[in-house]
């Protein structure tokens, strides 16, 4: 696996690469990402991964600056699934001077769940997916579900600004009971990791009752998240959306239970399609 640091020297690996999947990362990466990189081999002869704690996705009083970095175990990791190319610039490459344009999507998108309680999030994620998107420029972009607002944000980014770039979306990856892989859970204490399976498990009791034909969302969103308060957290959301814009049901139509919440000082996000 080649390493590069520099967009130029990333640009010149890839001059003559035929079809190129890219899988954009922060580092710190679990079984999850290891997914999509052999995801990612399937789709191209040439895969590159990426590793870059971007700050404009970050909120002041967001984990930046004790955001893990493991590089070197990330490094042995990537090579080991097959990674060929290896981006990990600094902020002074990515950002040589401040960032003065940036992708705005659509407030409908952005200002509801997530982006409702994370400011500028998804425009932060957007801008740096794009500028990524534009130094690599792949055939085939990956992106895990368990994000799921910021795969439909990307997706329509890509789609509405005509990049020819196909996003493939890769299944969540949970550990035994139940639990998202994510690289946030490294934070959870002992007790902690072990209550952290419930809130996989309230989707997934509001996916049965929707099975067995309940149709009051609002009560089900309600009771999902008084179960979470009487064990300790403290959640920002569960909702029950459709699928294609994460916009309150309206019919007959295909949907997904997503959720938020914090336990201890550690936030976590889990979703299941229904």
């Amino acid at each position: 696996m080649q390493i590069h640091h520099t967009i130029a020297s990333l640009r010149a690996a890839l001059a003559n690469a035929d079809r190129i999947a890219f899988v954009p990362t922060m580092g710190n990466l679990h079984d999850g990402h290891i997914d999509l990189m052999r995801q990612a081999r399937e789709q191209a002869g040439t895969v590159v991964a990426s590793i870059f704690v971007n700050r404009l996705q970050f909120g002041p009083k967001e984990d930046f600056d004790k955001y893990p970095r493991t590089f070197e175990n990330d490094c042995a990791r990537l090579a080991a699934a097959g990674v060929d190319h290896l981006f990990a610039p600094d902020e002074k490459e990515m950002y040589p001077t401040p960032q003065r344009y940036h992708v705005e999507p659509d407030p409908a998108h952005v200002n509801i769940l997530e982006g409702a309680v994370r400011a500028g999030h998804f425009g932060g994620v957007a801008t740096v997916v794009l500028k990524l998107f534009n130094i690599v420029q792949p055939n085939v972009a990956l992106f895990g579900k368990k994000d799921y607002q910021q795969l439909m944000v990307l997706s329509n980014m890509v789609r509405e600004l005509a990049l020819p770039i196909e996003i493939v979306a890769g299944e969540t990856i949970r550990a035994d009971d139940g639990l998202a892989l994510s690289s946030r859970n490294g934070y959870l204490s002992t007790a902690e990791r072990a209550e952290a399976p419930r809130l996989n498990r309230q989707l997934a009791w509001i996916r049965e009752k929707l099975a067995a034909g309940e149709k009051d969302f609002l009560r089900l969103e309600t009771e999902a998240m008084a179960e979470l308060a009487a064990h300790g957290w403290h959640p920002d959301y569960i909702a029950i959306r459709r699928r294609s814009d994460l916009q309150p049901p309206q019919g007959d139509e295909s949907l997904v239970v997503l959720a938020a919440a914090k336990l201890g000082n550690t936030r976590l996000i889990d979703n299941l399609e229904i």
